[in-house]
């Protein structure tokens, strides 16, 4: 059955919105060109657009640069703006953008853990009111809000948990009614995974799984280019997966001696320790993200053939959230290989995690922050930080693994503070172990967003839950 008129012209109208946000601003000619329209139609849907103040004329093209075919059309960044908060227990960051996604400021507060839910619920308000005022916004159009937990698919409502905050659940109704704007709450790592597929290492993959490495471990499942959620919510709970080397299994209410002991922000400071890796760390940044990032810098030093110091880019404004109970794991997941592990990597992982469910290096907080100032690279040298890398590798692989052999994604993206810390060399030594474990081709990429993942997908959610609203047709 043909469109009717109304309805062609609404897809027309969409397609042509679309191409702008992703071309930038185009000529009348080049949108007849793009969509394969009449040279009539595209007159009409510029005209209906403009009258509806989604676009304007931003510029001209061409030698003549005069003449109506000359003009350039583009979104009108500033018919809507938008907030996008990325939560963590310790804090929050926010950035305000403009319909474009163009950031307009930026910020962030520490949130202490022992402050009240009402206290700690107006300072993120807080903190979102004085940004839009930074940034000369009036109003905000949508928020879009990453946090650690479980996401109700029937409400789109973060669910509670005991190892979360009380302040995360209340913070989007508080939202909602200071701004009177669209709220949307996301859990974190699937943010994360948005992220890496829109502008990073899986722009070029429909199917994938990310794995996020920092506090906490979480992953987030897409496949035939949709975010998997699972029955409720939970797909990604990959610290909650039994795995050989911990000494025991998770349980229902925490994931130590699940994955998470293996390869959280703990269990890698504990590792580190044994290796004789310490290392210099920035504010904010987990500390076991410093210990990978130096050891890489050891170890790619001794390759080219003398020594290296990793020098610390600014770290992300806030780090990701340690998951000891059920829903505060980051997000959806899984990740690559098959079969049971190679007798040599179950073995390093057996000699290293004895006890490392509850064991972190004393130097260390529980989250992986180091208690005292900051040291130097540890006497483990070279070969200790080469030694660590390994194990590490050993451990990320055993997971990666066990969820490829039932998804079969094709790619992995490690991605989170640890997981760009590691970059290439920790991707390249997981592939290789991962082709000795599964049948499977499984690409392994480094993810290229880091902890900023979260916030840029917080971002990304809130411009297309804007755009959709806009540039619907309107109700006849």
């Amino acid at each position: 059955m043909p469109a009717s008129p109304s309805t062609a012209r609404a897809i027309n109208d969409r397609l042509a919105l679309r191409l702008l946000q992703r071309e930038g601003p185009l000529t009348a000619g080049q949108l007849k060109k793009l969509t394969g329209l009449s040279r009539p139609s595209v007159a009409d849907l510029v005209e209906r657009l403009a009258e509806a103040g989604l676009i304007g004329v931003v510029g001209e093209s061409g030698e003549q640069r005069r003449g109506p075919n000359a003009r350039l059309y583009g979104i009108v960044a500033d018919r809507a703006h938008l907030a996008a908060l990325d939560v963590r227990t310790e804090g929050v960051a926010v950035v305000v953008a403009d319909l474009l996604g163009s950031v307009l400021a930026e910020a962030s507060v520490p949130i202490a853990d022992e402050t009240d839910t009402v206290p700690a619920v107006e300072r993120a308000v807080a903190l979102v009111e004085r940004t839009a005022k930074e940034a000369g916004v009036e109003r905000l159009h949508t928020v879009g809000v990453g946090a650690p937990g479980l996401i109700d698919p029937a409400t789109g409502e973060l669910r509670d948990s005991t190892g979360l905050p009380e302040w995360h659940r209340r913070l989007a109704a508080a939202l909602q009614e200071r701004f009177a704007a669209r709220v949307v709450v996301e859990n974190e790592t699937n943010l994360a995974a948005l992220a890496e597929q829109r502008e990073g290492a899986a722009r070029d993959r429909d199917t994938f799984v990310l794995l996020w490495l920092g506090h906490g471990i979480g992953a987030a499942v897409v496949l035939d280019g949709v975010l998997r959620r699972g029955a409720s919510g939970g797909t990604g709970e990959i610290g909650f997966l039994p795995v050989p080397g911990t000494g025991g299994l998770p349980s229902a209410t925490g994931c130590e001696g699940g994955f998470h002991s293996l390869a959280g922000a703990a269990a890698i400071v504990g590792l580190a320790r044994e290796h004789g890796v310490s290392a210099s760390v920035s504010a904010h940044e987990p500390y076991a993200a410093a210990l990978v990032r130096e050891a890489v810098a050891r170890v790619s030093g001794a390759a080219r053939g003398g020594t290296a110091t990793a020098v610390l880019p600014p770290a992300p404004t806030l780090a990701p959230t340690p998951a000891p109970t059920p829903g505060s794991t980051p997000g959806p997941g899984s990740v690559s290989g098959s079969g049971s592990a190679p007798a040599s990597a179950l073995a390093s992982v057996r000699a290293s995690a004895q006890g490392v469910g509850g064991r972190v290096d004393s130097s260390a907080g529980s989250e992986g922050y180091p208690r005292s100032s900051p040291r130097p690279f540890g006497g483990g040298g070279v070969q200790g930080a080469s030694g660590f890398l390994d194990v590490l590798a050993d451990r990320v692989a055993l997971g990666v693994a066990s969820v490829t052999a039932v998804l079969d994604p094709g790619c992995v993206v490690l991605s989170g503070e640890v997981g760009r810390a590691g970059g290439e060399t920790l991707a390249t030594r997981v592939r290789e172990r991962l082709g000795r474990m599964t049948p499977l081709p499984t690409e392994v990429r480094a993810g290229s967003l880091g902890g900023g993942a979260v916030l840029r997908g917080a971002l990304l959610m809130a411009r297309d839950g804007a755009q959709d609203e806009l540039f619907a047709p309107p109700e006849r």
